[in-house]
């Protein structure tokens, strides 16, 4: 490594090219600044990776995102623009809302009308009878109250064992023991700290006014035209290639007066170094104490001992649906029914082109927080447990052989908002007070969804533009 490194200048410094870095920088440089991005993979866009098999377009990653937030509908418009149309956003028809249980030896239609939540025999009866009680039941008092205690609390553990915990492992891959409510999901535990009830409150938030920009948010499911994959290429585009450095290593940051030093070895082995006056980490919280050593290692530690959820992911692309009926998101399998996946997504039935006419594609999901043994399985073990599935819960008949099988693993895929989140969140903004002009971001914080990464990237921008 060379003593005197190649010293550059920019306004601001983002370290991470996933979603949330790209977005990050694609705002910041729509809004005049200059900005670079640093990243050690070889590649832009982090967990998004689309790829393709003959007539198949499969995802390796995230496979879909939701237009949960302005901020989503508002990025997609802007790409569509300044991609000159390259980038175009597709939502999933009104099938796509279509959830499927497993429970038996079958899937079963999650309901979605009042009809039929009575009469699905996911729930218990006597559960189904709580319901009419729920808008009457008594607040909780633990502010670390797991999802799994507060939906049993207020709605039946047979809510819990079919309908939370399934959502849960499609999310999260994660236990909803474990995920506190506040921290996971921030929205369902308002509702009852604000209005005393899910019902209530989801009646009173129904109520609100919304102004155009509130209508925005949509809630459809969305992904971009021949697959995700189009999305940080579009961000990439605009920022410029030349602004992105790819497959650095030994990244580190140090603070020197009122400016940030960003220094790394690029890809062909040459020490660079960039000078900022802003900083933005969007890396994953096990590399921060590496990347900013100076940070005291108690707060460090409440950061980097973010659990992480595995999963392997499979895609099966089959020529044939042999008048199978896949017209749904997906079906998911709660943990009570003792199987060895977590759920199967329909990509194929939510968005155009992602298999062969007359054919499909499924994505099978194994592993997480309940099931890490999984990781140490071989390809074939993996294969033999997807192929099962395909004839046991797809149904598809012994004949039915796959065009192709691809398997992905990610060792640290979800990060779980555990009760040490609180924590961790203390941390992030004792440390981006403490020094200014850094900022920490990435899905250690603010939630893990794509609708999240782009929300939270379009904050940061906003607030750097605004400071200045």
């Amino acid at each position: 490594m060379m003593n005197n490194p190649e010293i550059d200048y920019t306004d601001v410094t983002v370290i991470g090219a996933g979603l949330t870095g790209l977005t990050t920088a694609y705002w910041l440089k729509r809004g005049g600044k200059n900005v670079r991005v640093v990243e050690t993979d070889n590649r832009i866009g982090g967990q998004i990776k689309t790829q393709r098999f003959e007539h198949y377009i499969y995802e390796t990653g995230p496979s879909t995102g939701a237009v949960s937030t302005p901020e989503v509908a508002e990025l997609m418009n802007a790409l569509a623009e300044t991609s000159q149309g390259q980038c175009q956003i597709e939502t999933a028809p009104d099938a796509a809302k279509r959830r499927l249980i497993w429970k038996g030896n079958r899937f079963w239609e999650l309901p979605s009308s009042p009809i039929s939540a009575i009469t699905t025999p996911l729930f218990r009866f006597s559960d189904k009878l709580r319901i009419l009680g729920e808008p009457w039941r008594k607040r909780g008092n633990n502010p670390d109250e797991s999802v799994a205690s507060l939906a049993a609390r207020r709605l039946g553990q047979s809510f819990v064992d079919y309908a939370v915990d399934p959502f849960i492992s499609g999310v999260y891959a994660g236990n909803p023991y474990t995920l506190v409510t506040r921290y996971a999901l921030p929205k369902l535990y308002a509702l009852e700290r604000d209005y005393g009830s899910f019902i209530r409150g989801s009646i009173a938030k129904k109520k609100q006014p919304k102004t155009d920009r509130d209508r925005m948010a949509t809630k459809k499911v969305f992904s971009a035209k021949g697959g995700l994959s189009n999305i940080p290429q579009a961000e990439a585009d605009y920022i410029g290639m030349e602004n992105i450095s790819l497959g650095v290593s030994h990244v580190s940051v140090s603070q020197e007066g009122q400016r940030w030093v960003t220094t790394f070895q690029d890809a062909k082995g040459n020490r660079q170094q960039l000078q900022s006056r802003w900083v933005v980490t969007t890396c994953g919280a096990y590399s921060l104490p590496a990347l900013l050593p100076f940070v005291d290692k108690e707060r460090m530690d409440a950061i980097a001992q973010l659990v992480y959820s595995p999963i392997i992911e499979v895609n099966v692309g089959m020529p044939d649906t042999f008048g199978g009926d896949y017209c749904a998101f997906g079906g998911l399998v709660p943990t009570k029914e003792k199987q060895q996946i977590l759920g199967i997504l329909f990509p194929s039935a939510c968005f155009a082109g992602r298999a062969p006419e007359g054919g499909a594609l499924f994505s099978f999901y194994l592993g997480g927080v309940r099931n890490p043994e999984m990781m140490s399985k071989t390809d074939e073990e993996i294969q033999a447990i997807v192929l099962q599935n395909l004839h046991s819960m797809l149904k598809f008949p012994a004949q039915a052989k796959p065009d192709f099988i691809h398997i992905a693993r990610h060792q640290r895929a979800i990060p779980q908002y555990n009760a040490d989140s609180g924590r961790r969140f203390s941390a992030v903004e004792f440390i981006q007070e403490q020094y200014p002009g850094l900022v920490l971001g990435g899905n250690l914080r603010d939630g893990i969804g794509m609708g999240h990464r782009i929300t939270q990237a379009a904050d940061i921008a906003n607030m750097i533009i605004k400071s200045e």
